[in-house]
C-alpha cells in the first residue's frame, strides 16, 4: 500500500501546527510537505522538528522559493539535513515575475537549472511544481512547462495534476511526456462546475471530476516516489483528509 503525504499548506488557516501533524498520523498518513513560510526562521524550523519527531511523521520533500534556494543554499541544505527532505521544489512565481514569451521562459528554466545545482551536489533532488499558467500556450503555441524543461536538462517534477487540468491540458498526456523527470505528484480534486464557491472550486480527493483511478495508474507506471494530497483551500482540513485518503487507497 502507499504511503500518503500531505502537503501542510493545506492547513494553514488552521492552527497550531502541532494538531495538524496529531490529526495527520491518527487519520495514517505517514508523510507530509513543508512549505515556505514553515521555514522562515530558526524557531519555526526547531519547533516543525520537535512536532514531527512527537508525530512520527517524515518529511521526504518540501516547497521553498526559488529566491531562497538562489541567495541561501546552504540554509536550504541545513534545513533538509535537519527534517530529513531529499527533494526541494521551488512552487511558484507570482504574476509580475512570469516570462512572457518562449525566450524568457528558457531563461526561467536556466535560472532553475543554476539553483539547484548546489543541491544536487550535495545529494538532494532539486525541482519545480506547476500551477496552471505554465499549460497556458503563449501566442506562438508553445507552453511554457515545455520551454522550461527543455532549458533545464536536471529538474525534476513536483506534477500538480489537478493544476494541469485547470491549465487547459490533459494531465496524462503530460504524465507520459515528462515521466522520467516525475519524482512526486500532488493528489487534488477539482468541484464540478459552480460548486465549492467557498473552497476556490477544489473537492476532496474522489468528490470531484478528476478520473484518478486512471491517473493514479499512470502515475504508478513513472517514477514518482511520493503521493501528496493537497487542497488549496479546504473550509475543514480535516474532513479534507480523512476523506481523501480514504479514496485514494482505493485507487
Amino acid at each position: 500500500m502507499t504511503d500518503f503525504s500531505y502537503q501542510l499548506y493545506s492547513s494553514r488557516n488552521f492552527t497550531p501546527i502541532s494538531d495538524t501533524l496529531t490529526m495527520l498520523s491518527g487519520l495514517g498518513y505517514a508523510e507530509v510537505e513543508g512549505y515556505g513560510a514553515l521555514f522562515d526562521n530558526e524557531a519555526s524550523v526547531d519547533e516543525l522538528i520537535a512536532n514531527l519527531g512527537d508525530s512520527g511523521l517524515k518529511m521526504p520533500t518540501a516547497h521553498m522559493s526559488i529566491d531562497m534556494v538562489e541567495s541561501k543554499p546552504e540554509r536550504v541544505l541545513e534545513i533538509a539535513r535537519a527534517l530529513g527532505i531529499k527533494s526541494v521544489f521551488a512552487p511558484y512565481l507570482v504574476a509580475e515575475d512570469r516570462p512572457t514569451d518562449a525566450d524568457g521562459w528558457r531563461a526561467f528554466g536556466k535560472r532553475l537549472e543554476a539553483a539547484g545545482k548546489p543541491l544536487r551536489d550535495a545529494g538532494l533532488a532539486f525541482g519545480w511544481h506547476n500551477h496552471d499558467f505554465e499549460f497556458e500556450a503563449l501566442s506562438t503555441g508553445e507552453l511554457p512547462i515545455d520551454l522550461l524543461f527543455e532549458a533545464a536538462p536536471s529538474l525534476k517534477w513536483e506534477a500538480d495534476i489537478a493544476w494541469i487540468v485547470r491549465g487547459g491540458q490533459n494531465p496524462l498526456d503530460y504524465i507520459a511526456k515528462y515521466s522520467d523527470r516525475l519524482t512526486s505528484a500532488h493528489i487534488k480534486d477539482i468541484a464540478p462546475e459552480g460548486e465549492k464557491a467557498d473552497e476556490d472550486g477544489w473537492a476532496d480527493v474522489g468528490d470531484g471530476t478528476m478520473d484518478w483511478p486512471a491517473i493514479m495508474a499512470a502515475l504508478r507506471n513513472t517514477k514518482v516516489e511520493t503521493f501528496i494530497m493537497e487542497h488549496d483551500n479546504p473550509s475543514d482540513d480535516r474532513r479534507f483528509a480523512e476523506r481523501s485518503l480514504k479514496a485514494a487507497q482505493q485507487f
